[in-house]
């Protein structure tokens, strides 16, 4: 119908004229009446084929348009994904994923908030943020689990410290009643990162000086020159603004991250994409870190 003759058609489709004739005949059998009448060398369309014509090209035409509709929302990334992320996430490895994403990305917005993560899981419950990112261990009520990763504890030590030079692992039981530690305050748990109680309270005895942020509790180690128990993530941070280092534990402590969503079919493919980047570049940190601590320990 639209290229006007059998030769023509068989040129748009790219196949034999015969190959035309054969299909033509097939749908006309399947269907149970002729398209076409052939009137000297070619082929004329009849009423039926010509009804039949314009409803199966109104059909293509809305199949177009249904092409034109996934294209125009596949090429669209003006999007914003908001986060709220724990504060040993945000000043390293979120930044870092976020500036992957930057870079690619020229439509996405970025709305980041440094929260706690009792705050965060219910702002999330509450379809207040797109993801969160949290450092408790699992249940996580209300919300849908996208990633979650354990790391050990580490030990923060001053680079002064007669601890800093040493290897094999830290036993906090033989240094609880000697060396000060900055602990962790009635915000903090001890069970969040499975701590037996009587050694936490070996510690908080001795010790003048609580923080329940860590990044915080960094700083301490540096200035006042004391020992913390310290998520590998914030370790890191206090590490690059120097004075101190940090060394394997031989307690059985863990560190839970994990990212959370209201659910998935709230997210936007460039959120799932910023979910995939962040949790790769964990996945990375962390296998370095384990690499790290490995060699430290013997």
């Amino acid at each position: 119908m639209r290229s006007g003759s059998i030769t023509g058609a068989a040129a748009l489709l790219h196949i034999s004229q015969p190959s035309v004739s054969r299909l033509i005949s097939d749908l006309e059998e399947s269907i149970g009446f002729k398209l076409f009448v052939r009137i000297g060398r070619g082929l004329t369309p009849t009423v039926d084929g010509k009804t039949f014509y314009h409803a199966v090209e109104g059909m293509f035409m809305g199949m177009d348009r249904l092409e034109e509709f996934a294209n125009s929302i596949k090429n669209s990334d003006e999007v914003e994904i908001s986060i709220g992320t724990i504060q040993s996430i945000a000043a390293v490895e979120l930044p870092r994923a976020v500036a992957k994403m930057h870079q690619s990305s020229n439509d996405v917005r970025f709305m980041i908030q440094s929260r706690n993560t009792p705050a965060i899981l219910n702002s999330v419950q509450m379809h207040q943020l797109d993801l969160g990112i949290v450092g408790r261990s699992p249940p996580y009520e209300g919300v849908e689990v996208l990633y979650q990763k354990s790391v050990p504890y580490v030990c923060l030590v001053p680079e002064n410290h007669w601890l800093a030079d040493q290897v094999g692992l830290v036993d906090l039981n033989m240094l609880a009643s000697t060396e000060e530690f900055v602990t962790f305050g009635g915000a903090f748990p001890e069970s969040m990162m499975s701590i037996d109680p009587k050694l936490a309270s070996t510690l908080r005895n001795g010790s003048r000086l609580s923080a329940t942020n860590m990044p915080v509790s960094g700083a301490l180690v540096r200035e006042v020159n004391v020992l913390a128990i310290c998520d590998p993530f914030s370790a890191e941070q206090t590490v690059m603004g120097g004075g101190v280092v940090f060394r394997p534990i031989l307690q059985n402590l863990t560190y839970h991250v994990a990212i959370i969503t209201p659910g998935q079919e709230r997210l936007s493919r460039s959120a799932m994409r910023f979910v995939d980047i962040l949790s790769t570049q964990i996945d990375q940190r962390v296998a370095e870190l384990q690499k790290y601590l490995e060699a430290t320990s013997t």
